[in-house]
């Protein structure tokens, strides 16, 4: 049982978009916060956005600000990452993740449950 699973990830031209699910079953009113990290071959897992499930609040790292949208279904239990204007860069394993104490926190050890991880590849 995984308490986190991501979908929606695949091959994409530059410029197209996708939409990333995450669906959690452990939620937590005490850790409400809700994120989404990715990794690329060689690099660190870098946060991409971030969502408090209880107020809707939003966070986004300035590469994706204006192209990524967090969003939730309270009702499926779901987060979305909708990916507009994909760029090549934009290429790695997406994660979701939760348990942190605080929404913003970019250091990926501040998360203690983590999905499997869904792959975006866009290409050139």
């Amino acid at each position: 049982q995984v308490p986190l699973v991501e979908s929606g990830g695949g091959s994409v031209q530059a410029g197209g978009s996708l939409r990333l699910s995450c669906v959690w079953s452990q939620f937590s009113y005490e850790r409400p916060c809700i994120a989404w990290f990715r990794e690329a071959p060689g690099k660190e897992r870098d946060m991409v956005a971030a969502i408090e499930t209880r107020d809707g609040t939003t966070f986004y790292v300035d590469s994706v600000k204006g192209r990524f949208t967090v969003s939730q279904d309270a009702v499926k239990n779901t987060i979305y990452l909708q990916m507009n204007s994909l760029k090549p860069d934009d290429t790695a394993m997406y994660y979701c993740a939760a348990g942190a104490r605080r929404c913003q926190l970019e250091d990926f050890h501040a998360w203690n449950y983590w999905g499997q991880g869904t792959q975006v590849t866009v290409s050139a």
